[in-house]
């Protein structure tokens, strides 16, 4: 049966497509909006679960990003949630999902990325990756039974879940195949820096080896992860944090350009006639770094869903999206937060505190321009240099800002002394 409803259908209810339908509508949109969701959760944040959901003293409950109120009344929504697309005929104009058939005049595409996981682990109990509140809770449950603790990658997510899981009371250890973790998002020398806040919080890391297998018991029940190095480590709970892939599988067949992910013009469109797309699975040209970009950020996720829906509202007014990269993880009671790009950075230099402390700021330089800034617990300091970035600021204007704001905390810890 088909939905023979007409305009604006965005699948994928999450942070990106909820904010694709308030850009439509923000922009004078005035037709009918579908929103499609897997879950049959109304949209919630998802940063929270792997931080304040497992620390909460009591009951965790999801942060909806709005009430249903709101979505139906305020937004006027139809609301399909606890529905999956299965198939996309762009063609016909119509998206197949497991309840039925729903046509559109214009599509959002924001169905995010889904968890890499082990292979052969479907099975096993105790075993999970985190992109869910359903995952959330049975980690925190396993947790709160005293699993001791093993999360594989040492990435942001793996490392928020390993500092929320120690703050908790578990016994954690961290496996990274890599010999430094976080080297591809942040670099070598400032991925040791990162990866040395488990140490000092007594969580153990595990770093340049594999994971071999998963050892269980007769019931199926995980005991044990056994490493590519033949050592072993008694675990009753693993936590798969090996990174995502772009969740496109439903689009196979349909025509629309894919490559890294869903591969859009830098308008956000598809390849297909009135199809956009928003979130992770994008893949667009970004004119602030002169890149093609898919990212797996929650500011980019929001931003790009604002524009992908104003520009489905009105095609013919439509605008680039261009941004200056931003992500923040929150571990062990730290900030880390990263602008612009580590990409072929020609020199990083450390402007604030040192990397063997809790709180620094390092400049990224390629050429004679400033690329990214990293901060530990620089929380106002570091958005100042994504304004410096979109300015397109030059190296010796970045590192001027820097020395004032140096200059700036050393008086204020003097006055606190």
């Amino acid at each position: 049966m088909t939905d023979t409803g007409s305009g604006l259908v965005v699948v994928g209810a999450s942070l990106a497509g909820l904010r694709a339908a308030e850009g439509a509508r923000r922009a004078g949109y005035q037709a009918p909006i579908t929103l499609i969701g897997a879950e049959p959760h109304l949209p919630y944040d998802r940063p929270p679960l792997s931080k304040d959901f497992l620390t909460a003293a009591g009951p965790p409950t999801a942060t909806l990003l709005r009430e249903e109120a709101v979505l139906r009344d305020e937004l006027a929504l139809t609301l399909r949630l606890g529905t999956t697309a299965t198939a996309l005929d762009v063609a016909a104009q119509i998206v197949v999902t497991d309840s039925g058939e729903v046509s559109y005049d214009r599509l959002i595409v924001a169905t995010g990325a889904a968890p890499r996981t082990l292979p052969g682990t479907d099975r096993l109990s105790g075993v999970h990756a985190l992109r869910t509140i359903d995952d959330a809770h049975a980690i925190r449950a396993a947790i709160d039974g005293g699993a001791r603790t093993v999360v594989v990658g040492a990435g942001f997510i793996g490392s928020e879940i390993a500092a929320s899981a120690k703050k908790r009371g578990s016994e954690v250890t961290v496996v990274e195949a890599l010999a430094t973790p976080l080297a591809r998002a942040v670099g070598e020398e400032l991925g040791l820096a990162l990866a040395a806040l488990h140490e000092r919080h007594g969580t153990r890391l595990r770093v340049g080896v594999g994971v071999e297998r998963l050892e269980a018991n007769g019931v199926g029940a995980v005991t044990g992860v056994r490493l590519a190095d033949g050592s072993r480590i008694d675990a009753d709970l693993v936590v798969v944090g090996i990174g995502v892939a772009p969740a496109t599988g439903w689009l196979a067949g349909s025509g629309i350009e894919l490559g890294n992910g869903i591969e859009c013009d830098e308008n956000l469109a598809t390849s297909a006639p009135n199809v956009w797309a928003a979130g992770d699975l994008v893949s667009w040209p970004n004119a602030t770094t002169g890149l093609r970009m898919r990212l797996e950020h929650w500011t980019i996720a929001a931003e790009q869903g604002g524009a992908a829906g104003r520009n489905a509202a009105d095609p013919d007014a439509a605008t680039p999206f261009t941004t200056v990269p931003y992500f923040w993880s929150d571990q062990y009671d730290k900030r880390i937060q990263f602008v612009g790009v580590a990409e072929a950075a020609d020199e990083t230099t450390t402007v604030i505190g040192d990397l063997d402390s809790d709180s620094f700021l390092v400049l990224y330089r390629r050429g004679d321009r400033l690329i990214g800034a990293l901060g530990l617990e620089q929380r106002g300091t570091v958005m100042k240099f994504r304004h410096l970035l979109a300015a397109n600021a030059g190296w010796d204007e970045a590192m001027s800002f820097a020395k004032e704001r140096a200059a700036a905390a050393a008086a204020k810890a003097a006055a606190a002394r």
